[in-house]
């Protein structure tokens, strides 16, 4: 007879170590920080600030990523895939909140996030794993419908989030009533779009089994689907504690971070799209590394579904979150972006839908979406 782990036995001490780090580091803010970034913020205190929450806020959200991982593998597909993002993206409008909410004025801190979370994760991330999974396995299959379904879902809302606000103002923001459809609209497509995913359409976000056409993919074997109706439901109870204990931090020391953020991008005159690329850059860091690992294990559905469902659920999810804090605060919100960027975004958008309009992927394509990211890097530091 078999007994269960305990928790102590089913983490491993790295994670407990990682878990009190993180909250000794939120209990020392919680009682110093508003004494440590009291204006005037020296250089040197402002550099040691920044780094301790950096270096805690990402070594957190990769330990969001590991448990999120776990509960994948316990939970199979779509369902694993779907948890890791939304905790993910969960992470990003936690900052992007902080921010709005801070003392300071950041009204395009929410279209900086999403355009540079589009870049990162579309073009460069996209591009080293079709570059990588072709390295070590040549052209890899995935399934055509799971990533025309994403791709769909990003021409609309992206459009109507960052490239519609040009059109209905000439300051690129929502008038409140079309804030508040906007935020409607946008969260009843991406629930509709979560729903389908996982119920009605599920089969189209499975790896197909090697050789088949990925059209024909269908859904996980019924001895597949006995495995995963054996689930530990202890280790699914603690992987979710572990992940809430991960996440958590973040939210705490969200705050600190932007005000450090503000102090250093003002004291260093970068442009002020670089907060978004910062946080983007804290939390897609370990899901794209994940994503990457997928591909070069041959499984390039599971990439894809990190990096296009990423992408979606940043909009799905950040769009509604920005206008609504915006409404509710009465601050200003810049949702349209600018006339470079908005080519850079159908250029991207349509290279993504030449990538994924086969049935395997090629390294080609790869070198084309690096080029774009290349692009934006430079017309983001040397306009």
């Amino acid at each position: 007879m078999t007994t269960t782990p305990s928790p102590a036995r089913l983490v491993p001490p790295a994670t407990w170590a990682l878990i009190a780090a993180a909250w000794l580091v939120v209990g020392l803010f919680v009682a110093f920080g508003d004494r440590w970034l009291a204006a005037p913020i020296s250089p040197v205190v402002a550099g040691c600030v920044f780094l301790a929450l950096f270096v805690t806020i990402l070594a957190a959200s990769f330990g969001v990523v590991r448990e999120a991982d776990h509960l994948a593998h316990q939970l199979g597909e779509p369902y694993g895939t779907l948890i890791l993002t939304l905790s993910i993206v969960s992470i990003e409008v936690i900052l992007i909140a902080s921010v709005l909410l801070g003392p300071g004025e950041f009204p395009t801190i929410g279209r900086d996030s999403i355009f540079a979370v589009m870049m990162i994760i579309l073009n460069l991330v996209i591009g080293v794993c079709l570059i990588a999974g072709a390295a070590r396995h040549g052209d890899q299959e995935y399934n055509a419908q799971g990533a025309g379904a994403y791709l769909s879902m990003i021409v609309p809302l992206t459009g109507t989030a960052l490239v519609l606000p040009n059109h209905t103002s000439g300051t690129g923001e929502f008038t409140p009533v079309q804030a508040i459809g906007m935020s409607v609209l946008t969260a009843v497509l991406y629930g509709a779009f979560l729903w389908m995913q996982m119920r009605s359409h599920q089969r189209f976000f499975i790896q197909p089994a090697p050789g088949r056409m990925s059209v024909r993919a269908t859904a996980p074997s019924p001895a597949a689907q006995a495995d995963h109706a054996r689930l530990d439901k202890r280790a699914v109870v603690v992987r979710s504690l572990l992940l809430l204990a991960m996440i958590l931090p973040i939210v705490l020391l969200a705050h600190y971070l932007a005000v450090v953020t503000d102090y250093g991008i003002a004291a260093a005159g970068a442009p002020a799209a670089v907060g978004g690329v910062l946080i983007a850059i804290i939390v897609f860091t370990p899901e794209s590394i994940t994503a990457v690992r997928a591909a070069m294990n041959n499984e390039m559905q599971r990439a894809i579904n990190l990096c296009l469902g990423a992408f979606v659920s940043t909009v799905g999810l950040t769009v509604p979150a920005v206008l609504v804090i915006g409404l509710v605060t009465s601050k200003q919100v810049l949702m349209g972006i600018s006339g470079a960027e908005t080519l850079l975004f159908a250029v991207t958008a349509v290279l993504s839908l030449l990538s994924f309009n086969g049935q395997r992927t090629s390294p080609i394509q790869g070198l084309m979406h690096l080029m774009l990211f290349a692009v934006y890097g430079m017309l983001l530091f040397l306009p």
